[in-house]
């Protein structure tokens, strides 16, 4: 018989639950903010280097090496590139133009974009009517938030709304390949793609944004910096507990539980307001999310198998 988890520790993993997807949500309200005097790629780029050195100094403190080979780094390399380096850019492009609630909507969509891709390229996960059901909903959904509107002409609002959703695609991809990195301790990717984002990035932010010329205001470098440490670094430390507690299944309930509260972050902090059609889209996107994660009952007969 499988033990049954004390009411007291399993609220406290709940509490934890929430408090990750506050973190993930509120990302978007943060980034929305320091856009505002950060160009978005030094912006991405102090976030990658700051996460991936507090990441790096967590390990340390838990007495846990990186690996040496080159083969992983290559691996970190590329992980970095489809899961921080182009949707970060991404994101941080577009919320120069969109809301943080909009952005956290239409980012939600990258589990399916990860079943979209399991279902005809890996074909590792089997196709169900639930799952089928919820990919049509999130792709309702993520229409009605854009708008029928964009289909009128395509301006800056509609390339940034692309931008979220190709950023989400990216997440999708990333949630497939990272699962090649079994065996490893979970903070250890963690930190190889941030320091692998932020060798990308940093070259590039000199490059392209020469940051010693920029001044920033300070609302834009406290939005940083929590972005970086709470979003980011320690969002990455709740998130591999949760995997140990609640396992898989149950840590990917952030997924929607972020979107309302990155919605609701914007609308409290930075008075945004979503269209008629946006909530409508919102409601269908959280419900094909999680008829996508949510975990199916057993059945007596699929006991037995």
């Amino acid at each position: 018989m499988t033990a049954t988890p004390d009411k007291p520790h399993f609220a406290r993993e709940l509490c934890l639950l929430l408090l990750l997807a506050t973190l993930w949500g509120a990302a978007f309200t943060f980034i929305k903010v320091g856009v505002q005097t950060i160009p978005p790629v030094t912006l991405i780029a102090a976030r990658t280097l700051i996460a991936g050195a507090i990441l790096l100094a967590l390990l340390n403190w838990r007495g846990i090496a990186m690996p040496r080979d080159g083969a992983m780094w290559g691996r970190f390399m590329l992980q970095a590139c489809i899961n921080s380096v182009i949707p970060y850019a991404l994101i941080a492009y577009a919320e120069q133009t969109t809301d943080a609630g909009l952005a956290a909507i239409l980012n939600s969509t990258s589990p399916i974009f990860a079943f979209l891709l399991t279902a005809f390229v890996t074909r590792h996960e089997v196709v169900t009517g639930r799952k089928l059901f919820g990919v049509a909903a999130g792709l309702a959904g993520t229409t009605l938030v854009i708008g029928m509107g964009a289909l009128k002409g395509i301006g800056i609002q509609f390339w940034s709304e692309l931008a979220l959703v190709a950023a989400a695609a990216c997440y999708g991809v990333s949630a497939i390949f990272g699962k090649g990195f079994r065996g490893l301790d979970s903070m250890v990717p963690a930190a190889g793609s941030m320091i692998c984002g932020a060798v990308v990035l940093v070259p590039a932010s000199l490059l392209i944004d020469h940051p010693w010329t920029l001044s920033p205001s300070r609302d834009s470098v406290l939005a940083l910096l929590a972005l970086s440490v709470f979003s980011t670094a320690i969002a990455f430390v709740i998130y591999f507990r949760l995997l140990r507690t609640l396992g898989s299944v149950g840590a990917t309930a952030q997924a929607y539980l972020r979107v309302p509260i990155g919605v609701a972050v914007g609308v409290v902090f930075l008075g945004e307001s979503l269209s008629a059609t946006a909530w409508i889209g919102l409601a269908c996107v959280i419900v094909g999310v999680a008829a996508m994660t949510l975990p199916q009952k057993i059945s007596g007969s699929a006991a037995k198998a």
